[in-house]
């Protein structure tokens, strides 16, 4: 999908989509977080769009109907975390 910024890491076991605001201090947190883990994942800064910034948050309310950010989705809609919560995505990812 076009909409999304891939970000490398090592870890690429899961696929990693993270729905964020560039001026977001918990979505930056979040970025922060999977980087640390060396975890590959593709974000999309719905501020930073123009013409597929409603496609983007369209998207995002598949998974998160209330559109909060950060939206993190993990293999496809297996398993949705909305908000920073370090422990929760820690243990979705399988990460001690």
């Amino acid at each position: 999908m076009g909409l999304f910024e891939k970000v490398k890491g090592e870890k690429d076991e899961h696929e990693i989509k993270l729905f964020t605001l560039s001026t977001c201090s918990w979505c930056k947190k979040t970025k922060k977080l999977l980087k640390s883990l060396d975890l590959e994942y593709h974000y999309c800064d719905l501020d930073q769009l123009e013409e597929e910034r409603e496609k983007a948050r369209e998207k995002m309310k598949e998974f998160n109907s209330k559109g909060n950010v950060p939206t993190i989705v993990i293999d496809d809609g297996e398993e949705v975390i909305v908000g920073y919560k370090e422990e929760k995505i820690k243990e979705a990812l399988e990460i001690e």
